[in-house]
């Protein structure tokens, strides 16, 4: 899989631009604040339709315009078709091979992307909601009927918070609605569990392999899933729905004390162990910054396995927040294999054959210079 070209419109920075790429190492050279990122960026949200960076969708929006626009030209399995994220004050349309797709679900997972920037070293170390996020976004662009579920569970939890939160304030005593919303929200959340539980198994054997290589075999990489119930990676979606509505019943009563849903897989989170310790509590800079990496490359080889096709990867100001051993492996590992896009301030100091083989493009103040 790979871009072959990219076109933005009132992206951020970019009035115009239009560029061809190759399909193997692409390496973006340029100052801070000249659009480098924007365009890292621009290549996420033609993926994933939204960004890595803003909630705000309208921040995408050059200044003073009333619309931006991303267009690609994709190669997938043997197959090219175009992408476009289009933008508005209003709100966004996606459409894949020129037809508007009506829900996230039927439009993500047609570009597959796994971005590594500095801000993914606190994958480890960060909060939950960090953790949480990468597991939402990996799942739902191999199976995009997640994203589906994990909309309703939260479009439900917000409703089911605003109840307690009356309830908690004597406003409503309405036991009955409470309840309704609960046994919806039990339906979706039994199904995100289920496939986190499955991704995190999946995950787990890839990540461990690659963490020993770079560890040179002298560190073994576990991950566990946290859930707030008495659930693991054994249970079925059946068991799951019974722990769970047993576990609400229990919470009701310190819930509506509380104003708020107690548990759930929005309050889950992951557990790294290096060596059987705990990487967050115990583990090195170094450790930690070695089990992000190995997460990373461990999804371009689970997407791999998942769709036959390897995912593009962008890697945003990353390579040199890495020492030397920890940068050649990663260039190692994608050499040949993944169409990568590498942004940086300078290539100096990075010594690899493969950024020798790369197609350099030099950005300043938004356009690119020969």
């Amino acid at each position: 899989m790979y871009i072959q070209q990219l076109s933005l419109t009132n992206y951020r920075n970019y009035d115009h631009l239009s560029v061809q790429f190759d399909d193997k190492i692409n390496v973006i050279i340029g100052e801070n604040a000249q659009g480098k990122t924007n365009l890292m960026e621009a290549i996420y949200v033609l993926g994933f339709s939204k960004s890595h960076r803003t909630t705000k969708d309208k921040e995408l929006i050059q200044w003073e315009q009333n619309y931006a626009k991303i267009e690609g030209s994709v190669f997938k399995r043997k197959q090219q078709f175009p992408l476009e994220i289009q933008i508005t004050n209003k709100g966004k349309k996606a459409k894949l091979n020129h037809l508007e797709q009506k829900r996230l679900s039927d439009y993500i997972g047609a570009l597959n992307i796994v971005m590594f920037a500095p801000e993914d070293l606190n994958l480890v170390k960060g909060s939950p909601q960090i953790r949480r996020r990468f597991i939402d976004m990996e799942i739902g662009q191999i199976q995009p009927i997640y994203i589906y579920h994990l909309g309703q569970y939260v479009k439900i939890l917000k409703q089911r918070n605003h109840l307690l939160k009356q309830m908690q304030k004597r406003k409503s005593n309405d036991l009955t609605m409470l309840r309704v919303l609960t046994d919806q929200m039990i339906e979706h959340a039994a199904i995100i569990l289920e496939k986190r539980f499955i991704f995190m198994k999946r995950l787990r054997t890839w990540a461990n392999e690659i963490h020993r290589g770079i560890s040179r075999g002298i560190e073994d990489l576990d991950l566990q899933y946290a859930s707030t119930i008495d659930v693991s990676e054994t249970d079925k979606k059946e068991n799951i729905i019974t722990v769970l509505t047993e576990s609400f019943a229990r919470l009701e009563t310190k819930e509506v004390e509380r104003g708020t849903s107690l548990i759930g897989p929005h309050r889950d989170d992951l557990v790294f162990y290096v060596n059987e310790k705990n990487v967050q509590t115990f583990g090195s800079q170094g450790q930690q910054r070695t089990t992000a990496l190995s997460l990373k490359l461990a999804e371009i080889e689970l997407i791999y396995q998942e769709i036959n096709d390897y995912p593009i990867l962008l890697l945003d100001d990353v390579l040199s927040e890495l020492d030397d051993f920890r940068q050649s492996h990663l260039l190692d590992t994608i050499e040949g294999k993944v169409q990568t896009f590498v942004s940086t301030t300078s290539v100096e100091g990075i010594h690899h054959q493969t950024l020798d083989k790369a197609e350099i493009f030099r950005i300043d103040n938004g356009k690119i210079i020969e």
